[in-house]
């Protein structure tokens, strides 16, 4: 870590955020019209980015939420996938929406569409704010991508870095850590 603790580098300002947001929502109002859809966020990073997209989808839908670590305290994947929030809803035969803050390795997401599709979902798609592909190890495609990531740790907009920065509007890269 840099002594002088973590610099932050602004990747997306709010408005870009916002009008990018409101893309996916209307893809997705498209896509799902008229149909029994379900978005699931991802705790807790999803949860800004989540509650926008919802908003800007501006149709009925049900929410809930999964619990998922592996990254702990820190700033890297163990590569153990626990679920620490189970859904609360019946998901068999429904559109179900997954909403990711950032899509990386796949291998937790993986073992998240494992569990979700055990539940006899009728479609399972993945929506992610961030999606850094050249780093997937997993294939698990996201049908909405906010937008591409590099390397590199980023927090703001409900992202963390160590449970710091998630009140931040913006999105920035975190250096130093």
């Amino acid at each position: 870590m840099d002594p002088a603790g973590p610099r932050l580098v602004l990747l997306h300002s709010r408005e870009a955020i916002h009008d990018r947001v409101r893309a996916l929502a209307h893809q997705i109002r498209a896509d799902y019209a008229g149909r029994d859809l379900v978005i699931v966020g991802v705790l807790k990073g999803a949860f800004v980015f989540m509650a926008d997209l919802v908003r800007a989808i501006g149709q009925p839908l049900t929410l809930d939420f999964v619990g998922l670590s592996s990254y702990g305290a820190g700033t890297r994947s163990s590569g153990a996938v626990t679920i620490t929030k189970t859904l609360g809803l019946a998901i068999a035969g429904k559109d179900v929406l997954v909403v990711e803050d950032i899509l990386d390795t796949g291998l937790t997401m993986q073992a998240l569409l494992e569990y979700l599709q055990a539940q006899a979902p009728r479609t399972l798609r993945i929506c992610a704010l961030l999606d850094r592909r050249e780093r997937r190890t997993a294939a698990v495609p996201a049908e909405y991508v906010g937008f591409a990531l590099g390397e590199g740790f980023v927090a703001g907009y409900g992202i963390d870095c160590d449970e710091r920065y998630r009140e931040l509007p913006d999105l920035y890269r975190v250096e130093g850590v």
